[in-house]
């Protein structure tokens, strides 16, 4: 072959070797960015403000984010397996009232149980509409989400659901060796879903299904399956975090918890989980909880007009979303 063909083929497949390396950098700049970002502003933060590394300021982060970081460590596996849940927002609430309701007649311990339970049952039934109803998991949750808050005002009539006995607010204000209980369950969950989701043949198949689910059902996978279990998991955190919060502030409310999709969502994206399915991690989405939880944090202690965190938050948010499309190379699914 002539010296003058070599050059030709080589100018041929530079772009291909281009884009291949540009892919690889952006896959691994949405795999590890948020280690750094959330390193940088950590060490920003620390360096600006003498109140930041503070055991009551961390504590108070953590505290903070327990209730919308177990929700989006739920959230993390139903979108890795293909899913998308709106409704956890609506669970969240409805699981606070249901706890706070069967407190005041039947005893807190049988409270607390009944509230986690019936986030876990809701979930099912996004996990059955999804899987066996076959609807859209957008449409699915999002009709879901309005079926269950038209349900919390149905059972509260609009108004408040308090429980007078002071020992409700153990699990939401109870400590342990100075640390919340709303912290340790927290951890607890995180702990749950890294290993069912890394150590487990189930989450193995929580990767499969979401990443190319006809190969998956090749190979033996239950993929309606395993995205119905993924729904209940979800069910199940939004009860867990409604019923903290409810024995936090001792009562339950049927407009609590509008915002908390779209936080979840936000932060798993945040910390790389691919919105088109079986891609991401437990712990990259801790990440992202954190870091939206320093953004805040960061924000109220420098004093800084609340509304500019909100552009702020947008702005990484939609980075993550299009950096984990970039590094599809364009891929539709």
């Amino acid at each position: 072959m002539s010296a003058r063909n070599s050059i030709s083929l080589s100018a041929l497949f530079a772009p291909l070797r281009s884009g291949s390396e540009r892919q690889l950098t952006l896959s691994i700049l949405r795999d590890y960015g948020i280690v750094v970002t959330f390193c940088a502003l950590f060490a920003s933060l620390a360096l600006s403000s003498g109140v930041f590394l503070t055991k009551t300021n961390l504590l108070n982060v953590l505290e903070q984010s327990a209730a919308v970081g177990i929700i989006a460590c739920g959230g993390t596996l139903v979108i890795i397996a293909g899913g998308f849940d709106l409704s956890v927002g609506a669970v969240y609430a409805v699981s606070g009232i249901a706890a706070a309701q069967v407190a005041n007649d039947h005893g807190i311990p049988l409270g607390l149980v009944a509230g986690v339970l019936f986030g876990a049952a809701l979930g099912l039934g996004n996990g059955l509409l999804v899987t066996v109803a076959r609807v859209n998991p957008f449409i699915a949750t999002l009709a879901s989400t309005m079926m269950i808050r038209g349900l919390g005002l149905i059972i509260t009539g609009g108004f408040l659901v308090t429980v007078l006995d002071p020992q409700f607010t153990g699990l939401g204000r109870g400590q342990f060796w100075g640390v919340k209980y709303s912290i340790w369950v927290f951890l607890g969950f995180v702990a749950f879903s890294w290993f069912l989701l890394t150590r487990t043949t189930f989450g193995r198949h929580v990767y499969a299904a979401g990443g190319n689910p006809e190969a998956a059902r090749l190979s033996g996978v239950r993929v309606g399956y395993v995205r119905a279990v993924t729904y209940v998991i979800s069910g199940l955190s939004a009860g867990i975090a409604g019923v903290i919060v409810a024995s936090r502030i001792s009562q339950g409310q049927a407009d609590a918890g509008e915002d908390l999709p779209l936080t979840a969502i936000a932060a798993i994206a945040l910390g790389g989980t691919s919105i088109f399915g079986g891609e991401g991690a437990i712990w990259r989405t801790v990440l992202g909880i954190l870091l939206l939880a320093l953004i805040g944090n960061g924000f109220n202690l420098l004093g800084v007009d609340p509304i500019y965190q909100r552009i702020f938050e947008g702005a990484i948010i939609l980075a993550a979303v299009a950096i984990d499309a970039w590094s599809r190379g364009g891929e539709r699914r």
